[in-house]
């Protein structure tokens, strides 16, 4: 039997339509699990759903807004006839901004989907994970850990994902659950492609080796590298390993500070 093997387990995938989301998923189905795909745009859940299946993986979309509580618990309520082994909170949105640029409406955006999404999804599943175990997996970022620029809501969000984590893994140890979570560098995803094309037109290849070049590494990440770590942590091969932050960075954190 492989090693980091998923087969026979039931993920969940908050975001997983598009970047790190749909990377996560796409590989979460080719180690053997059955992927529920949760995603607010129900075209591109659909999109991922379908390409699994078309590679011999099993997936299922579910149109779903996570930071409508009551709608996660129902869709979990459902999923937990069938188990649910992973879940793994990817879901988010960014801001750029500073305290003065970053409005009311600004700050309760990002808090209700990079904040309360992230707790919506673990209050709906746990319960149910706690009868078997289970393992999840949260997406927080180099914001969690040191200062960025022009990033006060955000890093706000992610810093609260990581001491959420880190909360989860210490109160439910004893019930078998594990609870992790990747602080990613700049990834290369369609969302760093439409912020270049937006904010700087004309200068796009310029402004992305400039981007590239803030991780020492001198690229940006790549979705299926962040995929590969997160199979790693929800595998039973991790079964040692919660309460912990795993940066997947380019060298950011440690090497620029």
């Amino acid at each position: 039997m492989s090693k980091f093997s998923l087969k026979g387990k039931s993920a969940i995938v908050t975001g997983a339509g598009s970047g790190i989301g749909k990377a996560i998923a796409l590989a979460f189905a080719q180690a053997g699990a059955f992927v529920h795909v949760l995603e607010l745009n129900e075209q591109a859940g659909n999109t991922v759903a379908d390409e699994i299946r078309k590679t011999g993986g099993a997936a299922k979309a579910h149109t779903c807004d996570v930071t409508d509580q009551a709608a996660m618990k129902t869709l979990a309520d459902n999923l937990a006839i069938e188990g649910i082994d992973i879940l793994v909170n990817n879901a988010g949105i960014a801001h750029i901004g500073n305290l003065e640029g970053t409005s009311e409406e600004d700050m309760d955006r990002i808090f209700a989907v990079n904040v309360k999404g992230v707790y919506n999804g673990m209050f709906a599943c746990i319960p149910y994970m706690k009868e078997k175990g289970g393992v999840i997996l949260n997406l927080a970022s180099v914001a969690s850990s040191v200062g960025i620029s022009d990033r006060f809501a955000y890093s706000m969000s992610k810093g609260a994902v990581l001491t959420m984590t880190l909360s989860v893994a210490k109160d439910y140890v004893k019930h078998n659950i594990r609870c992790n979570c990747i602080s990613p560098g700049r990834v290369h995803t369609p969302f760093v492609d439409g912020f270049i094309a937006q904010n700087y037109p004309g200068k796009e290849e310029e402004m992305f080796e400039k981007l590239s070049a803030t991780q020492p590494i001198g690229r940006m990440g790549k979705p299926e590298e962040i995929a590969d770590l997160a199979i790693f942590l929800c595998s039973d091969e991790a079964s040692f390993i919660t309460g912990t932050d795993y940066p997947i960075d380019g060298g950011f954190i440690k090497l620029n500070t």
